[in-house]
């Protein structure tokens, strides 16, 4: 009934106060796993997923929706890496392939294959699905790891929050890694932390400032536009920035003008909130940012506030904002203290670590901490890195905390090596080194702080990332019950260079060339079969060996163009560079597998419209023979077969 007049109203108020309601307290959970990974970017996915392929079992805390970080559908950046961009790529076709390998390549070619459209959203759901079906694998979206319980100076559970359900989890592991970006976990085991710009003296860097300040990279919203067909004018809100000509030089006007301008992507140079605490500080970072990032829009569709005489400087009337950012792109806040400190000493000499379980190459890229707001200095400062280089298992295992790993942007360097080491491939790629050593560790009772001073440790651990089709500079299968090693091979063709007996080199790629691997550590040659494409057919390859052999698990690993880009980008001229939306060209596309069974060959796999890089054919039941032969029906367009790498496994072994 309504209420006739506000004192009836004021009654019944008063009354409904008195009323007692039940209440729903948060309810906390018990988890238990071997390895929690708190945090689901570009680092912890990759972690996530390599420690459950390798046996543990896994809990994923993403404190978003969506997992991807800076390349989700939030933030939009496209995933970079140790191939480089712009004047410092670094790619030569059967010379220098720089791409990086493992869950990131295969990532990057589903992404390509399935998302042609090239939607943010669509990423974050293969990201999402990857997850989802990896049996040994927990995700929890939506849930921030917020406290820690220590033992000395072991965490003995975590505490993770569920604001949208009003839960709470206590998670108890043996292996905690914080691919967080911010390192909230680690900060809450109080492991030690450095942050802001080291001067030179700390490190001998030569690079480093002359003073150390707590000045760091700063952070960005982007921005994407559409075309359409008519006129479509921007009304800019009261709050905006306003940017004249000469703010913009040396960076909105610094790229070469096009004859149809495109605007569909922007702006990686709208940086700002260096100079702040881009933790403590990230409300109003991200508020300065729209008003920064919406200004560069408003200069673009309106025009300098000093100079009206052209309506349309930017051809850009007909082109209205489709989607801004509201979560900032961050580039920098903690890094931890591990076992050892990456310096611009090991990036820039390519130092050889021997506890390597990653590889990078992205130039050492500083950025001014001040972004837009020092128009009259660069927005970057990018010194080329000679050749690819190390990333080793102590940059990620802290040094004061027992049980504690790190990946990502937050591992173990100064300013000057993070500036190269933070970009998202190179953490996809630092991740799954995490999460195999995170793995190894628990199926061992090993404690990963020692892990790196175990030779036969280490070799366990980079013999397992390569099985993976991983990386790791000069390092090359070595796997005793891999019986492809002791075959005769020979195939239906072969060009010079590209011998079938390279299957079984135990390298997978070509990193001799230019800004390729150092030269001390590096294997000349192509590292793959390619049939001759004069033979007519794509060819067959054939594996013989004298006395039968069993077969539990064969792989095999094919080419997929890791000389170039390969990446989800909403900038098309980006885009343009890349085979995207449809498989690598050179990538076996049909193929069968048959083993000979006294004088006849029985086919035991048949496969059609690949698109990935490793496949893994995990046998029911064992197979004894003398020989193998793969047949290749079709390529994805090469009018040749390829296959870098073929692997005979006695078992299925998960180590």
């Amino acid at each position: 009934m309504r209420p006739a007049n506000r004192r009836q109203l004021i009654l019944m108020s008063q009354q409904l106060m008195q009323r007692t309601f039940p209440t729903m307290p948060v309810e906390t959970h018990e988890l238990n796993c071997d390895v929690l990974v708190a945090g689901g970017g570009a680092a912890g996915v990759p972690c996530a997923l390599a420690a459950a392929r390798c046996g543990a079992t896994v809990i994923l805390c993403q404190d978003r929706p969506v997992l991807g970080g800076n390349a989700s559908s939030e933030v939009r950046m496209h995933v970079v890496g140790a191939n480089g961009t712009g004047s410092f790529d670094r790619g030569c076709e059967l010379e220098t392939e720089a791409r990086e390998g493992g869950i990131i390549e295969e990532i990057r070619l589903e992404n390509c294959v399935r998302n042609p459209q090239r939607s943010a959203s669509m990423f974050d759901l293969i990201l999402y699905d990857k997850c989802r079906v990896e049996s040994n694998l927990t995700l929890l979206l939506n849930t921030c790891v917020s406290a820690v319980q220590m033992d000395g100076d072991r965490i003995e559970f975590a505490v993770a929050e569920r604001q949208s359900t009003e839960d709470r989890f206590t998670i108890r592991a043996k292996v905690f890694v914080d691919c967080t970006g911010d390192g909230r976990l680690s900060v809450e085991a109080g492991a030690a932390f450095m942050e802001g710009r080291e001067d030179r003296e700390t490190f001998g860097e030569s690079l480093a400032m002359s003073n150390a300040d707590h000045q760091r990279l700063g952070s960005t919203i982007l921005l994407q536009a559409r075309k359409h067909d008519c006129p479509m004018p921007f009304v800019a809100p009261d709050w905006v920035r306003q940017f004249t000509k000469e703010d913009l030089q040396l960076r909105l006007y610094a790229t070469p003008g096009e004859e149809e301008p495109t605007h569909e992507y922007g702006y990686w140079w709208a940086e700002w909130g260096g100079t702040l605490d881009t933790i403590k500080d990230n409300e109003l970072i991200r508020d300065e940012l729209l008003a920064v990032t919406l200004g560069i829009w408003n200069h673009v569709k309106n025009g300098p506030p000093e100079d009206q005489t052209d309506t349309d400087p930017f051809q850009a009337s007909q082109w209205a904002l489709d989607w801004i950012g509201f979560l900032p792109g961050k580039r920098e806040s903690r890094r931890f203290v591990g076992q050892h400190v990456l310096t611009e000493q090991d990036v820039l000499t390519s130092r050889k670590f021997s506890d390597a379980i990653a590889f990078g190459g992205w130039s050492l890229d500083l950025h001014p901490p001040e972004g837009v707001d020092v128009s009259y200095q660069e927005p970057c400062e990018q010194h080329p890195v000679p050749h690819l280089y190390d990333i080793p298992l102590r940059c990620c295992v802290a040094r004061d905390v027992s049980n504690l790993m790190f990946a990502g942007r937050n591992l173990s360097a100064t300013h000057v090596a993070f500036s190269s080491t933070r970009v998202m491939a190179t953490c996809a790629v630092v991740g799954q080194g995490v999460g195999t050593a995170a793995a190894y560790a628990v199926h061992n009772d090993i404690s990963v702080g020692k892990l790196a001073s175990s030779e036969s440790v280490i070799a366990g651990i980079q013999q397992r990332l390569l099985r993976d089709d991983a990386y790791l500079i000069g390092r090359s299968r070595e796997e005793n019950n891999d019986v492809a090693r002791f075959a005769d091979v020979s195939a239906s063709s072969e060009q010079v260079g590209g011998e079938a007996i390279n299957v079984i080199s135990g390298v997978t790629r070509s990193v001799h060339g230019e800004r390729g691997a150092p030269e001390t550590r590096r294997t000349v040659g192509s590292h793959r079969w390619m049939a001759d494409p004069a033979d007519g057919t794509p060819g067959w390859l054939q594996l013989e060996w004298d006395t039968p052999v069993t077969m539990r698990e064969i792989q095999l690993v094919f080419d997929t163009g890791l000389h170039r880009h390969l990446t989800l980008s909403h900038h098309d001229g980006y885009t343009g560079r890349m085979h995207w939306g449809h498989p690598q060209p050179e990538t076996v596309r049909d193929y069968s597998i048959e083993i000979r069974d006294g004088d006849t060959w029985e086919t035991i796999i048949d496969v059609a419209d690949n698109f990935q890089r490793c496949r893994r054919h995990r046998l029911s039941v064992d197979h004894r023979t003398t020989a193998m032969r793969i047949h290749v029906t079709e390529s994805n367009g090469l009018d040749h077969a390829r296959i870098a790498e073929v692997r005979v496994r006695s078992d299925d072994s998960i180590w």
